[in-house]
């Protein structure tokens, strides 16, 4: 009987050619994947922002419907420049954080607060300019932070202390702070006030926005960046200058829109001017904050009416000032 062999041929290994279009098509493949998958976890990141500067607004209305009206955008007390940022008092960050889940924070100077405020009653006589409220500057504050922010972890360092970072800022107006101290119209820029929901000791009550421009048409909160150094202090929660824990004096001179690409923007001592990341600053003086995110294309905006919209970089800059003025009496069109 005759047995017939059949003999196992050796598979043969890639050539190199092979190996090369087999690397060169997972290299295509990844090229595809990554764009993808950072517009999803942008998606994501907006969401969640989009979620945080709500629960801003809607810690803003609580405290409005204790108060009766809106937190200030931060206390300065009597006979203390609006600037003098060794002496000013807590900001609107401080002032909602039991409207936050932060009650404990708050809780633990409470009684610096109290004495604060009545020291800028700027027609009363008590209180005391009692600065133990800042020994919580360092704490960091979830619902403050936007998850697409770069330079979140970076601690601000001002006045001999750190001070924690922020991405929400209050809306003190398009016009200059000084004039919008305890509610005053602003600037008349493009001949109309600039006064902002809340200003340097004043907040509005939600009954006057509805009878001046209106709550839907008013931006209560606005989105800010976070200092890109440790002197830079934008962004910084419980600071209470321009630029750092309020928007200001915008809309204007050099500093127009959203995310404006100029050099010298915003107006905040100490800070570095970055026109190459959208956050050009001039570090000689204070006054003047800019809307800032790092969503593509847009900042992030909460209205007194507590609603939610996204502000494209491309808006006119006169309807980015009708949007952040209470009193201008005007009204704009803009497709949300």
């Amino acid at each position: 009987m005759f047995r017939v062999r059949f003999a196992l041929r050796r598979p043969s290994a890639f050539t190199l050619i092979e190996l090369l279009v087999v690397i060169a098509i997972i290299a295509i493949l990844i090229a595809l994947l990554v764009p993808a998958v950072q517009k999803v976890r942008e998606a994501a990141a907006r969401i969640q922002c989009s979620y945080n500067i709500k629960q801003c607004g809607l810690a803003c209305q609580n405290y409005h419907d204790q108060t009766k009206k809106l937190p200030p955008a931060v206390y300065i007390g009597r006979q203390i420049g609006w600037n003098d940022e060794n002496n000013m008092g807590p900001t609107w960050a401080v002032m909602i954080l039991p409207f936050v889940e932060q009650a404990a924070l708050y809780n633990q100077v409470s009684t610096s607060i109290t004495n604060y405020q009545a020291f800028a009653n700027p027609t009363g006589t008590g209180g005391g300019n009692d600065q133990n409220w800042r020994n919580i500057s360092t704490a960091t504050v979830p619902t403050y932070i936007c998850p697409s922010e770069s330079n979140g972890t970076t601690l601000g360092n001002r006045t001999g202390r750190n001070w924690s970072r922020s991405n929400y800022a209050a809306n003190n107006g398009p016009g200059d702070p000084g004039t919008n101290t305890n509610g005053g119209s602003g600037n008349n820029n493009f001949g109309r006030p600039g006064g902002g929901p809340m200003c340097v000791n004043w907040g509005a009550s939600l009954a006057q926005l509805s009878n001046q421009d209106g709550t839907s048409n008013t931006i209560l909160v606005n989105h800010v960046r976070s200092g890109p150094a440790a002197n830079d202090m934008r962004g910084c929660w419980a600071f209470g200058q321009a630029g750092c824990t309020y928007t200001a004096n915008h809309a204007l001179g050099d500093c127009y829109t959203p995310n404006d690409t100029g050099c010298c923007s915003d107006d905040v001592s100490g800070c570095n001017d970055r026109p190459d990341i959208k956050m050009g600053c001039w570090s000689g003086g204070y006054g003047q904050g800019q809307a800032r995110s790092e969503h593509t294309g847009l900042v992030i905006a909460c209205f007194a009416d507590g609603s939610v919209r996204n502000i494209q970089n491309s808006v006119d800059h006169v309807t980015w000032y009708k949007m952040n003025s209470r009193n201008d009496s005007l009204t704009y069109q803009y497709d949300f």
